[in-house]
């Protein structure tokens, strides 16, 4: 089976992304629009920037809600916006990682600013009109990890993702640099123990400065994670502080794949994303070529990387044909790579899985075994082929991935379809397969099964319990 990490993110700050609007109905109309793009071009992974400048985007008792939602810093918008997105991307077979930015808190006069000012008077730092939690001060952390399991408690979440955890680059450093990556790693190991507390299958993810340091042949220029901003990034991966990184990998030539090597080489069994500068493909910015990204996409393919673009927008109105591109890319689902790292046993398979043909759809339905620990729910992925046994290691085969529900309509157009399943827990630990019965032989001719999971006339996979329709048409 293919696993792949592709994801994207929605930046919400000032509503870059997502929201454009001020409407609760409109938003989530964008928000789904949005999804619905997303699943077509088989991205499996969304980051939804969740706490924005000491700022929410959920209900909390801690932080006031985000300007971005109503156009008034601290209104309600009456929903919750992160659980909103959360029960839309698990719908959509894809997961959903709530993204935390940590050290800068906005403008100093700002709502968020203020209210933390005022409960804590001595840790945020003025730089600028701009204030930032100081990470020299024990009590960051600790307030910061009480954000992230929260979060992590409240929500069905499938990851966390820490967004600007370092020094800023404009803080001027009185300690030592070992000193400043220690005040950093312990904030990080206070937030990875509250979360994997709370939900050990929750990933814990950042997305560092892209260059990590000085390379032998390469220079950084100034600008690295563990030296500039003391970041040890890869460090957290080698002692299991980070589950995966999305590193900041907005450059092309020689400043990108040297360092795209160097990431590779200190993973440590990890996930490794770098995040592509997409937005550098508009003309009001750097006006790349779409070759550029094309031959970082390739190499980071080769080199068994994932990918992650920055931002939706540009990916959503197809700038210079990247999403387009992307479709062609990545024509078939991808499941979302297990955490190896963490030792626990795969599910079991599923009980029995039943296959009822109608005139013009084929129903499925299957029992799985109840999770072993609450929220630790089962997922289901569907396979299918006209080939008897179905080959589950083959990508094309993948007809619905992460299903929540225990049966499937599907449109079969005549043809005669075998099926296998298999489950999955929320570490991505699968199953072994439990196939249908053979299908009987069909009198139609050969047909591309790509052309039917990606393009039958209705252009759906629907989900008989939940109505859900899985949008495949190209």
């Amino acid at each position: 089976m293919l696993f792949l990490l592709l994801q994207n993110g929605i930046t919400t700050i000032s509503g870059l992304d997502w929201p454009r609007s001020h409407h609760a109905a409109t938003q989530q109309r964008e928000l789904t629009d949005i999804l619905d793009k997303l699943q077509q071009a088989n991205i499996n992974t969304v980051l939804i920037q969740a706490r924005v400048r000491a700022s929410t985007i959920y209900p909390s008792t801690q932080e006031p809600w985000d300007i971005c939602l109503t156009g008034t810093a601290g209104r309600s918008p009456g929903y919750d916006a992160l659980k909103f997105c959360i029960d839309e991307c698990h719908k959509r077979g894809m997961e959903c990682h709530a993204w935390i930015v940590t050290i800068p808190v906005g403008k100093w006069t700002a709502d968020g600013c203020k209210k933390l000012r005022a409960r804590f008077p001595n840790l945020i730092r003025k730089i600028g009109d701009e204030g930032y939690m100081d990470p020299e001060k024990p009590e960051t952390g600790d307030y910061l990890a009480q954000v992230c399991a929260d979060v992590t408690r409240r929500y069905d979440i499938d990851g966390i993702h820490l967004d600007y955890i370092r020094y800023p680059e404009t803080w001027k450093l009185k300690v030592s640099r070992q000193q400043g990556r220690q005040n950093i790693t312990n904030i990080v190991r206070k937030i990875h123990k509250a979360v994997k507390v709370e939900k050990p299958w929750v990933k814990l993810s950042c997305s560092p400065v892209g260059k990590y340091d000085d390379l032998s042949r390469y220079q950084s220029l100034g600008w690295n994670a563990n030296a500039t901003v003391c970041q040890d990034a890869q460090g957290w991966l080698r002692d299991g502080l980070m589950d995966a990184l999305f590193p900041m990998m907005y450059f092309q030539g020689n400043h990108f794949y040297p360092f795209t090597v160097d990431w590779k080489e200190h993973s440590y069994g990890r996930q490794i994303a770098p995040g592509l500068a997409i937005y550098m493909l508009h003309p009001r910015e750097k006006n790349w070529d779409l070759d550029v990204i094309r031959r970082e996409m390739n190499v980071l393919r080769q080199q068994g990387l994932g990918i992650t673009f920055f931002r939706s927008k540009f990916f959503t109105d197809n700038v210079k044909d990247i999403y387009t591109f992307t479709q062609d890319f990545n024509p078939y689902p991808a499941l979302i790579p297990p955490m190896d790292w963490v030792t626990v046993p795969a599910p079991r398979p599923v009980a029995y899985l039943n296959v009822s043909r109608g005139a013009a759809t084929d129903l499925l339905t299957w029992q799985g075994a109840p999770a072993k620990k609450e929220g630790n729910y089962l997922l289901y992925n569907i396979y299918a082929s006209e080939r008897n046994p179905v080959d589950t290691s083959d990508p094309a085969c993948l007809l619905v991935p992460r299903l929540q529900v225990q049966s499937l309509t599907v449109p079969h157009q005549g043809r005669s379809l075998n099926y296998a399943i298999t489950a999955t827990d929320r570490y991505g630990r699968e199953s072994s397969p439990v196939f249908s019965t053979q299908a009987p032989p069909s009198d139609c001719p050969p047909i591309n099964f790509r052309q039917l999971i990606m393009g039958n006339p209705s252009g759906n996979i629907i989900n008989s319990t939940k109505r859900q329709t899985f949008e495949r048409k190209r």
